[in-house]
């Protein structure tokens, strides 16, 4: 007869297998992402698929491009200036919706997030001219990295999805105190920014800003050479960021790489000269676009070295192999998929808009790219 003992150890055996095995995930599918043969093959969990998500339909129809120039019927409108008051006012109420949506905080919802409600002409809120900055940064994306986004744009709903802040964003890391002892540079402790590994949080700022070099850390020589050496602190970093980038989308490392070769380019799938592209777009953004902005942003919206929030993959993918699964975003906003000339505030003659005009252009309230 077994003892209390052997009882009770076989019933916590028998207690932690049944949990492991609901921990099972069920039936995988498979999909072949790269050239028949090459193995080139992601593996799903039908459990673990992010939703697409909505997105919001244009305020209303797209107004015709003809009638008076914004820049000729409101003051103070540097960005926008060169597409007519309708579609000004409609691409106005559209970013409102995007980012500071009626259900948002009262402190943030509506017009008034970014624009001073007794006159809209007014610069005095921050949000304004950040916001009329990023609308410079969304038509710089959609017109010159077509080669990452296609012909399917982004929006400012790409990345901020109902927030006035976007949820996934990143700062510089807080720096060490200096100390020796328990001085661990930045490694071994397990964060969210590389996939809950041990590995260097400062990956976004070596690989994410201007001056950033190339992720890549395999020699073409057989021995390493002067001009053709990395460290292993350069190969962790590699690493960090491919955990990132495998994270952000939702994939494994396949989706980009032909396994038997990493390095060879010519194995690796299509998808591989994607991502590139879409890291020098990231560099490209933080750097021209967002970093120049650290003075105009206040304390509470900068990190702990006083950078801005910037962004990375998962700032439009959100665990999406495409952003909202591939969803159209700009081709029902025409002022937002070329770079439009800046044009000198405060035309001669020109009012604030009010009343009617008002109404459907204080929905700049998010992005303010105007008044």
């Amino acid at each position: 007869m077994l003892s209390l003992s052997k009882l009770t150890a076989m019933g916590a055996l028998a207690i932690a297998g049944l949990a492991l095995a609901g921990c099972e995930l069920g039936p995988k599918q498979s999909q072949q992402t790269g050239y028949r043969g090459t193995g080139i093959v992601q593996i799903v969990d039908p459990q673990n698929v992010v939703a697409p998500g909505d997105v919001p339909p244009p305020p209303y129809a797209l107004p015709a491009p003809s009638g008076p120039k914004a820049g000729e019927v409101y003051q103070n409108v540097k960005v926008l200036a060169n597409v007519s008051q309708e579609e000004f006012d409609y691409t106005m109420a559209a970013i409102t919706q995007w980012i500071v949506p009626a259900d948002a905080p009262a402190e943030e919802a509506g017009c008034n997030y970014c624009h001073n409600a007794e006159n809209l002409a007014d610069d005095s809120k921050y949000t304004k001219v950040v916001a009329r900055r990023m609308i410079q940064m969304t038509q710089n994306i959609n017109q010159n990295y077509s080669d990452h986004v296609k012909q399917t744009g982004v929006t400012c709903y790409t990345c901020h999805r109902g927030n006035a802040v976007p949820k996934y964003v990143w700062t510089d890391p807080r720096p060490s105190d200096g100390r020796l002892m328990g001085n661990k540079r930045g490694q071994n402790t397990p964060d969210p920014s590389v996939a809950y590994a041990s590995l260097p949080v400062g990956t976004y700022a070596k690989y994410m800003r201007g001056n950033s070099g190339p992720a890549r850390v395999i020699s073409k020589t057989i021995h390493p050479t002067t001009a053709n050496r990395q460290s292993v602190k350069d190969a962790e970093g590699n690493y960090a960021i491919m955990m990132h980038l495998s994270q952000s989308l939702g994939v494994n490392c396949t989706y980009c790489h032909n396994s038997r070769s990493f390095a060879r380019w010519e194995q690796s799938s299509p998808q591989r000269a994607l991502a590139w592209y879409g890291l020098q777009m990231v560099k490209n953004t933080n750097e021209e676009y967002i970093h120049p902005l650290a003075s105009v942003f206040p304390a509470n919206r900068l990190g702990p070295q006083g950078d801005p929030y910037k962004t990375n993959c998962a700032t439009c993918h959100q665990m999406q192999r495409k952003p909202l699964g591939g969803a159209q975003m700009a081709k029902d906003y025409p002022a937002l998929r070329t770079v439009g000339p800046v044009v000198a505030p405060a035309v001669p003659g020109a009012a604030p808009a009010t009343g009617a005009a008002a109404a459907a252009a204080a929905p700049a309230a998010a992005a303010a790219a105007g008044n």
